[in-house]
């Protein structure tokens, strides 16, 4: 009798097997070329010895300019083992930049859910508040976060309070607009019933329609937080300092593309781990009608 493999573990093992397949690729791209001095004739490398220069150096297999997989390698061992030194304001540990970008995240992802899910319990329940709002809502959401990063260093004059500023302006939208949707969308019967036994708005709010509400606010914060993640590296690299947009950006300057595409790396696995933390949260509080 043959054993069903797991879907978990099927998938999980075609996932090593796509990773082992990009990084046959990328090593076969980045292998040694032929260098185009190889066919010199004996005349071109006798005048190549005249001008002083090796003919064996120069018939040498040429290095790919871009990284290996072997030399990205030394460079994760290497970043990793010391992830948080600190030897002054332009080289710092990737363990540092990683937690000033999350500090200036979760600052502003704080700040946005303080303000959004309150208002958007408001919005969701009342439609006067949203036929009021929902002009300026629309009007504010489309515009990049990284536009209002000049009015923010005018104003705060503080580049890193500038970077939170920013990472408020993204996440708010998300979680505002969900949360008064998830409100707006409770079923009536919930309502009627804690109409009928003459609940108090505030333990309605918080016992009714918190719960019936809450996977699509946390819907809102997910987006929210993919997108803050997203935006603080952009924001980094324009105001400097510190995190690792600026990490990246320092890294571009010194030359060191093994580095950047490090950071690269490490920038889409802390942007899924805190996908997933908002992904469990979301199953969490999903309930079967």
């Amino acid at each position: 009798m043959r054993t069903a493999i797991p879907l978990r573990l099927k998938s999980g093992l075609l996932s090593l097997l796509v990773l082992f397949l990009l990084v046959g690729i990328w090593h076969i791209a980045t292998l040694p070329t032929k260098s185009t001095a190889a066919s010199l004739t004996p005349d071109q490398i006798e005048y190549a010895k005249l001008m002083g220069k090796d003919p064996e150096q120069m018939m040498a297999p040429v290095k790919s300019a871009f990284p290996t997989p072997s030399d990205m390698g030394a460079t994760i061992v290497e970043q990793l083992a010391h992830p948080f030194y600190d030897n002054g304001p332009n080289d710092k540990g990737i363990g540092i930049q990683l937690a000033h970008s999350l500090q200036r995240v979760g600052l502003g992802f704080g700040l946005a859910a303080l303000v959004a899910i309150p208002l958007g319990f408001v919005i969701g329940m009342s439609p006067l508040v949203y036929r009021v709002l929902d002009p300026f809502i629309q009007l504010l959401k489309p515009i990049s976060p990284l536009a209002w990063m000049p009015i923010a260093l005018y104003t705060i004059k503080d580049a890193s309070l500038s970077g939170i500023f920013v990472i408020f302006i993204c996440s708010i939208w998300p979680m505002l607009i969900n949360t008064a949707f998830g409100v707006a969308g409770v079923r009536r019967d919930l309502l009627n019933v804690a109409r009928t036994l003459e609940v108090s708005p505030l333990r309605k709010a918080f016992e009714v329609i918190l719960p019936a509400a809450a996977p699509t606010i946390l819907t809102g914060m997910r987006i929210s937080m993919g997108i803050a993640w997203l935006v603080i590296v952009a924001a980094e690299m324009l105001v400097g300092g510190t995190g690792i947009g600026y990490f990246v950006w320092n890294e571009w300057n010194n030359l060191s593309l093994t580095n950047v595409i490090f950071a690269i790396l490490m920038i889409g696995l802390v942007g899924m781990a805190l996908d997933q933390i908002f992904a469990k949260a979301q199953k969490a509080v999903t309930y079967a009608d």
